[in-house]
C-alpha cells in the first residue's frame, strides 16, 4: 500500500464517524468557534475536542485560535463537493427505490 492510500484512508476514517461528520457539514457554511460546534454534536467539550483533534490531524480540518477561542473552518476545499454528491447520489437512489416501489404496487393491482 501507498503512503497516499494510508492518507486517503486517514481522511475518510476522519470523515467516518457521524458527529464528526456533523461537524464538517455545519463548518461547510463557514468557520465555527468550538463554543459553536458543541451544541451542533451534542457531547462534552472533551468529547468535541477529541472529534476535532482527529479531523485537524486528518487534515480535513485547520483552527484559527483568537484569543481564548478556537476557531475551525476546512481545509479541503474539495469537502463541501463530496459531501453534495454523496447527497446527490442517494437522492437518487431514493428516487430509484421509490419508483421500483411504485412500480411492484401497481403489478400486484
Amino acid at each position: 500500500m501507498t503512503a497516499n492510500i494510508e492518507t486517503k484512508s486517514k481522511v475518510f476514517k476522519a470523515l467516518g464517524h457521524p458527529s464528526r461528520l456533523a461537524i464538517v457539514e455545519a463548518l461547510c457554511d463557514g468557520e465555527l468557534c468550538v463554543c459553536d460546534i458543541v451544541p451542533i454534536v451534542g457531547r462534552d467539550i472533551s468529547t468535541v475536542s477529541k472529534h476535532l483533534s482527529l479531523l485537524k490531524d486528518a487534515g480535513v480540518l485547520k483552527d484559527n485560535k483568537r484569543g481564548t477561542n478556537v476557531y475551525y473552518s476546512l481545509n479541503m476545499d474539495c469537502v463541501p463537493g463530496f459531501l453534495n454528491c454523496l447527497e446527490n447520489f442517494f437522492a437518487r437512489k431514493f428516487e430509484e427505490q421509490a419508483k421500483a416501489y411504485a412500480a411492484s404496487s401497481i403489478k400486484k393491482l
